[in-house]
């Protein structure tokens, strides 16, 4: 029935041993450990020194009182949202109302009532659990999707209805890793796998320090997205990053996963939702994408390729560089396109 007692440590504060004693007596066949302390300075020692659960404080302690106490433990990051419940004999609504104004979450008045303790105890620790569950799938969203995907997710979860989709101008970044089919043949699985992830992680980190996001992986490679003011720019300091990444570990012995090749195009895209109610992707679309992922292919090793939007918009800046002009033909484009490679600046 209070299943959310058992095995749980719940320290137990009142400055009477008797007090303390009972309460043990009336959870202990629940499964519940009992800590106990007669003072507020013995709380704060094993709130730090172990992992509690559940808090049970008198207000009258003598010394530094209860509700001192409480806001105490709120102070400690690892108690923020922890059960604490007021044990007392105050009959004093103003005293009760500073309680759960400095944190409290419930009281119980003396003389203690055990079925009123155990359901009281129990709703307030499968409310954490919950709590704490909802924040985990909180922080695991931020990890498996971007932001822009993660807002769009929490949107739908609170008003239940999809935004549509909009016109951006964006900068889009390709990466993608030269040899990488003969490379999965020569690595074991692991190996392979390991550096593949390392390699990426880099990518990422240096996206978001640009000010860009990641909108998906594709195999060995990334797509990024810019937006704002200085997109291009950002692109391109970004794929300049990656790039004296990928040469610093040329030395490795899965260096050849260090081998890649990069395509920035600047142009509109769609963003919006693609898919069904069942499986939707929140993404670019159009042809800058398309047309960023050709350059990228385009790329030679260890090289990154622009379009002239680019070029032109990040042109005026000293930390870039530019090669000559010349025209390529960029597979499902009718006419040769000009490009560019990038290099750093002065």
């Amino acid at each position: 029935m209070y299943q959310a007692l058992a095995d749980k440590n719940i320290l137990v504060v009142d400055d009477l041993a008797t007090i303390r004693k009972l309460v043990q007596g009336f959870l202990h066949e629940n499964g519940v450990r009992i800590l106990e302390a007669d003072c507020a300075e013995e709380a704060m020692r094993l709130a730090t020194a172990r992992e509690i659960d559940g808090f049970l404080l008198d207000i009258n302690l003598g010394g530094t009182n209860g509700i001192d106490l409480c806001r105490a433990i709120r102070s400690l990051d690892q108690y923020r949202s922890t059960p604490i419940i007021f044990i007392t004999s105050l009959d004093e609504t103003m005293a009760l109302q500073y309680a759960l104004e400095a944190g409290g979450d419930d009281f119980i008045h003396k003389p203690i009532q055990p079925a009123i303790l155990r359901a009281r105890l129990n709703s307030l620790l499968q409310k954490t659990a919950y709590l704490r569950q909802v924040e985990l799938m909180g922080l695991s969203l931020h990890r498996y999707v971007c932001p822009r995907t993660e807002q769009i997710a929490r949107v739908y979860a609170t008003t239940g209805k999809l935004p549509a989709p909009e016109r951006h101008e964006v900068c889009v970044l390709f990466t993608d890793v030269r040899g990488f089919t003969e490379l999965s043949q020569r690595l074991d699985l692991e190996t392979l796998f390991r550096a593949l992830s390392e390699h990426l992680a880099a990518q990422v980190n240096l996206v978001y320090r640009h000010g860009g996001y990641v909108d998906k992986f594709s195999g060995d490679g990334m797509m990024a997205v810019f937006d704002g003011a200085d997109m291009a720019l950002k692109s391109c300091l970004c794929a300049l990053d990656i790039l004296d990444f990928a040469n610093a570990r040329l030395q490795e012995s899965a260096a050849k996963i260090h081998q890649l090749g990069m395509g920035i195009h600047k142009g509109e895209a769609m963003i919006g939702n693609l898919g069904s109610t069942e499986h939707l992707d929140y993404t670019i679309v159009g042809k800058t994408v398309n047309l960023a992922a050709r350059l990228c292919g385009v790329a030679d090793r260890l090289s990154i390729v622009v379009s002239q939007a680019v070029r032109d918009a990040a042109a005026d800046d000293g930390r870039v560089r530019f090669s000559e002009e010349r025209e390529a033909v960029v597979r499902g484009f009718n006419l040769p396109l000009p490009i560019f490679n990038l290099s750093r600046g002065a």
